[in-house]
């Protein structure tokens, strides 16, 4: 079973690569977020993860705020909702996942850089005016799904600034029985290639994502509290 995942896994990578390279550039946007979302619910498939979406709909503009466990999280999101992402910076330079994710509208953030900072706001607002999603990891970092780490806040200025909704999503790894499973986790000092032999060496696994409402940003709004208001709902609907 593994064998068989790491060659359906490692053709649907050049598959996906192909598509970037050779039909992407011929596609309207509407037809490249569909491309997307159908590529991510394909590699879920072959990784063995069934997603499970719960709770409110996704709302198109939204800035979607979600904890952070895994590398598949990008993926479990695009599968519910196309999304544009942002990211550490270091992600850019892994092999093939990096140039995925910068052909697919991943912004990269250079961590203590004001400047660049600003220059990140101003992008992120542009697509959540032009109706487009844009999730972020506020926690910063990644655990192994059963607690949810402090949000930082400055990561939300750009949807407050623009007066667009925050969209809690609550992620968590599940075996078939309902218990938590790390097998996905990217924490501690695990490699990539580590977790994703973990995530293929189990046989089953789902993927929750569980959404709440919308919160506005309505004028005056405090960053800070907008942030401990995202993390209360995801620490509630993960069980934390």
């Amino acid at each position: 079973m593994r064998a068989w995942r790491y060659l359906r896994l490692t053709l649907h990578l050049l598959q996906g690569a192909a598509t970037l390279a050779l039909v992407y550039p011929l596609c309207k946007p509407t037809t490249r977020l569909s491309l997307r979302q159908r590529w991510s619910r394909r590699l879920l498939v072959i990784l063995g993860l069934r997603l499970q979406l719960e709770g409110a709909p996704i709302a198109p503009g939204a800035m979607l705020v979600a904890n952070h466990i895994s590398w598949v999280d990008i993926f479990v999101i695009n599968a519910a909702s196309p999304s544009a992402f942002v990211s550490k910076a270091e992600v850019r330079s892994w092999p093939l996942i990096g140039w995925l994710a910068a052909r697919n509208d991943t912004i990269f953030l250079r961590r203590g850089s004001r400047g660049h900072a600003r220059i990140i706001n101003a992008e992120i607002a542009a697509l959540l005016d032009a109706g487009r999603n844009v999730a972020i990891f506020p926690e910063g970092t990644t655990t192994d799904g059963s607690h949810v780490l402090h949000f930082h806040a400055a990561l939300l200025q750009p949807a407050v600034a623009s007066g667009h909704a925050v969209q809690p999503l609550a992620l968590s790894y599940r075996n078939p029985d309902g218990s938590h499973s790390r097998a996905p986790a990217y924490d501690g000092e695990l490699s990539l290639g580590q977790c994703t032999a973990n995530i293929i060496a189990a046989r089953e696994l789902v993927a929750r994502v569980t959404v709440s409402a919308p919160i506005e940003t309505a004028e005056g709004i405090d960053r800070r509290s907008l942030a401990q208001q995202a993390r209360a709902a995801v620490m509630r609907d993960i069980g934390a």
